[in-house]
């Protein structure tokens, strides 16, 4: 239970809008006496029975034993970034009557909530429960406040306030509420559409899953002749998907990552789709990596298939920032070379807004494609598109949605540039990043590219 914050009587109460509108109303009254003397009578009577009122609403919030209100507020010790995380305040009425109480939270400043406040009647000796949603836009601590509960009897004319010691730190991490919502194990599970199922894919791997009596259709090439002979029939090897397969998730935190989206950078969009692609990944018997990259600094995590892998990912993630600087595509084509001995398949999450900034990189990716399977994520520029589907009423409309055009048209050519090198590519809108990213990943594990 929380500790109540020890002020002096003066700091506690404070008198509300219902007397100071009655005390108006009396001095009014004293004025219209001097011009009607009947009304003097009436004003003096109201003036004594608010100052018996006074007191008797003093007496009923103030003599009171300690803890006649308690408080205590429930919150998880990690918030996921850019989800709805609910707050819980228990608040209990140790009062013999009704009281009206009013509870403002000190939130943490990265929400700039200034007039933050829940109102509500609790019971006598009952307990009421605030429930509140907080999103938070960006990875880090949050420092929550103490908890103020203003209370008032049915008089309402004094507010006795309450300061509970409810500080408490909160981290803010990538958004892991995605992983329930994502997992391929959920029967609930968004991804659970054609083309997009968790099954058992048979291919031409060099994973050997089984031998099988030989049935018209099945590939002549896997004809077991040992097997035939034994037998007597022909019987065919069946192969399934490979599996622990390097994938590595490669996130870019240049400048072109700072671009805000419906309040999260597409640094943010990059992390929590990677936090849930891993998942996935692990999910599927690959082992999943992470590779962050800046202007001067590549960091690895080793892919690996280990249950706390996915932990590691997620502290590695937790502390990403990204920089104002273009990010060195040399020095990561070099490290990934020196550090990746294994052919692996490199999602890189990036953004090119116009083919100069791709030409300037394309060495060093046609670099990384040549040992490794490479695809590039990058994004739409969905602030854009809603220019080119307004109608346009004015000649400064036209330029407008001439040039949006060209910055839509560029993104197509930079598809079909990366193409024209045996670079695969996958333009997404930000929010749908996540489910397009592991659709991208199902479709190269059913054609065995990996």
């Amino acid at each position: 239970m929380s500790a109540t914050v020890k002020n002096n009587l003066y700091q506690q109460l404070f008198f509300t809008n219902r007397l100071y509108l009655a005390l108006g109303g009396n001095v009014l009254s004293f004025i219209v006496s001097f011009f009607i003397p009947a009304l003097y009578t009436v004003a003096l009577i109201v003036f004594f029975s608010m100052v018996v009122l006074l007191l008797l609403d003093f007496f009923l919030l103030v003599v009171r034993p300690a803890g006649v209100i308690q408080l205590e507020r429930l919150a998880s010790a990690r918030f996921s970034n850019g989800d709805n995380n609910e707050v819980l305040v228990h608040c209990t009425n140790r009062y013999p009557f009704p009281v009206f109480v009013t509870l403002l939270e000190e939130l943490p400043f990265q929400f700039q909530e200034r007039n933050f406040s829940l109102n509500t009647k609790i019971e006598a000796e009952k307990q009421h429960t605030f429930r509140y949603t907080l999103k938070p836009v960006e990875r880090g601590s949050y420092e929550f406040g103490n908890s103020n509960l203003f209370v008032k009897s049915a008089l309402g004319l004094i507010s006795r306030r309450f300061v509970f010691n409810t500080t408490q730190t909160i981290a803010v991490y990538p958004g892991y509420h995605l992983l329930r919502n994502h997992s391929l194990l959920s029967p609930m599970n968004p991804l659970n559409e054609p083309g997009i199922n968790k099954r058992r894919v048979i291919g031409h791997s060099m994973e050997f899953d089984h031998i099988k009596p030989y049935v018209k259709g099945d590939d002549v090439r896997m004809l077991n002749w040992k097997a035939t002979a034994r037998t007597g029939n022909l019987m065919v090897n069946n192969y399934v998907e490979e599996k622990s397969q390097q994938v590595y998730c490669v996130i870019d935190k240049g400048r072109t990552m700072k671009m805000p989206f419906n309040g999260l950078s597409l640094l943010d969009y990059a992390i929590n789709s990677a936090l849930v692609f891993s998942n996935v990944t692990l999910n599927k018997g690959d082992k999943a990596g992470l590779t962050t990259f800046t202007e001067q600094k590549v960091d690895i995590l080793a892919a690996s298939n280990k249950k706390a892998q996915l932990s590691k990912i997620l502290e590695m993630l937790y502390a990403q920032e990204t920089q104002w600087q273009e990010s060195d595509f040399e020095a990561l084509s070099v490290q990934l070379r020196s550090n990746l001995s294994q052919r692996s398949l490199l999602v890189l999450f990036t953004n090119f807004e116009s083919m100069s900034g791709l030409q300037r990189q394309l060495p060093f990716l046609r670099r990384l494609a040549q040992y490794h399977l490479l695809l590039v994520v990058f994004f739409e520029n969905t602030e854009l598109k809603k220019v080119t589907e307004q109608q346009a009423v004015e000649i400064e409309d036209i330029y407008k949605q001439t040039i949006a055009q060209k910055f839509a048209y560029d993104k197509k050519l930079i598809v079909k540039e990366l193409a024209k090198y045996g670079i695969m590519s996958l333009l997404s809108a930000p929010e749908h990043l996540t489910v397009n990213v592991v659709n991208k990943y199902l479709e190269l594990k059913a054609r065995a590219l990996i």
